[in-house]
């Protein structure tokens, strides 16, 4: 058996996903995986489902609508640890890091990266989403394209979980001007060709593979986002490092089940707006230089837009964002009160604060 897969998985109310995520993971085929769940003080019982889960206790089922079947099965128990700091040892199947504050995604993907890189057999390490289910041969092919070569980070192609017949992504490009994400090949069929990863700039944060390499070169992610652009900022810090895409394997994604994200069907939330806009400029003033103006007045013309659509609550929550300006108390209201907010929203919520 080759090297295990480091994979880090970080949890908010993720009880109704997070068995299902893990199931699919330890029923990969041809290679061994070494999880590390950080649980980013959830308000649920997502902590219990998944000792649940390590232990047998409750069985798991895939959803009607899961597009792996049969979905495991995987040998119960489950080892594993729980630690409130991360200082435990990475040698059990499964880490469960409870951490006492929310401080974000890059917060936890960084805690469980911490807790990984302890390991000397672990030398790849995968971020993925608590609502995604992977194919039991996902694991195998990134090892195998790790092994053909350096690189910072590899991702494969993201499926929509409700609708296994559209591309939710194969990586994203950043506009030069506006900071404006784009997901290529959104909502196109499977069997579209994967784009040359070298016009990519980043992979989706919901599923990335990054070497240790780049890792060590690169450092941790930005934990100033919060939520939005972690991924992009990281992949920018790559230098001569390629990224790479593997062909052949897929990974299946809900999206949004926590955050509220803009989807083919909804609106996105005035939580998520204002951290996409907040971040975007947060992005731009690091890597995209002069481009601010221009960022700005995309922010202008989209919340009038949303202003006119009767959608105010959003609109205000991206005007606030975009001016580096505190949350409107709808969004403040869903981060806890005390560090969460401080994390959350940094220099805003101090002048808020009146400090």
């Amino acid at each position: 058996m080759s090297e295990p897969i480091g994979v880090v998985i970080v949890t908010f109310n993720s009880a109704p996903v997070i068995a299902e995520c893990l199931e699919s993971v330890f029923a990969s085929r041809d290679a061994d995986v070494a999880v590390v769940v950080v649980d980013n003080d959830s308000t649920d019982s997502t902590v219990q489902v998944i000792e649940d889960w390590a232990s047998g206790r409750v069985p798991v089922s895939p959803r009607g609508n899961c597009p792996i079947r049969p979905l495991g099965p995987v040998a119960k128990p489950v080892r594993y640890t729980v630690s409130q700091a991360g200082d435990v040892p990475a040698e059990a199947p499964l880490v469960i890091v409870r951490s006492a504050v929310n401080g974000g995604f890059a917060h936890g993907v960084n805690r469980g990266l911490e807790v990984l890189a302890r390991r000397k057999d672990v030398s790849l390490f995968w971020v993925l989403n608590p609502d995604c289910v992977v194919p039991p041969g996902t694991a195998a092919a990134y090892l195998a394209a790790a092994a053909e070569g350096p690189f910072s980070l590899i991702g494969c192609r993201t499926i929509y979980y409700e609708h296994p017949d559209r591309i939710q992504t194969d990586g994203g490009t950043v506009n030069r001007w506006t900071g404006v994400c784009s997901s290529v090949h959104a909502r196109q069929a499977p069997d579209t060709p994967l784009p040359d990863a070298r016009e990519l700039d980043y992979v989706t944060g919901a599923n990335m593979v990054a070497s240790r390499t780049f890792l060590e070169a690169a450092g941790p992610m930005a934990e100033d986002y919060f939520l939005y652009y972690e991924e992009v900022d990281w992949a920018s810090r790559r230098g001569n490092l390629p990224l790479k895409l593997v062909d052949g394997a897929v990974v299946y994604h809900h999206g949004g089940t926590a955050i509220g994200s803009g989807t083919a069907a909804r609106r996105a939330s005035p939580f998520a707006n204002y951290f996409n806009y907040r971040n975007r400029r947060l992005f731009a003033r690091r890597h995209l230089s002069g481009s601010g103006p221009i960022i700005l007045v995309y922010a202008l013309l989209k919340a009038a837009q949303l202003f006119l659509m009767g959608a105010r609550d959003e609109a205000r929550a991206i005007l606030a964002g975009a001016f580096l300006r505190p949350p409107p108390p709808d969004v403040k209201a869903k981060v806890k009160e005390g560090e969460a907010r401080r994390l959350a929203f940094g220099a805003a919520h101090d002048q808020q604060r009146g400090r």
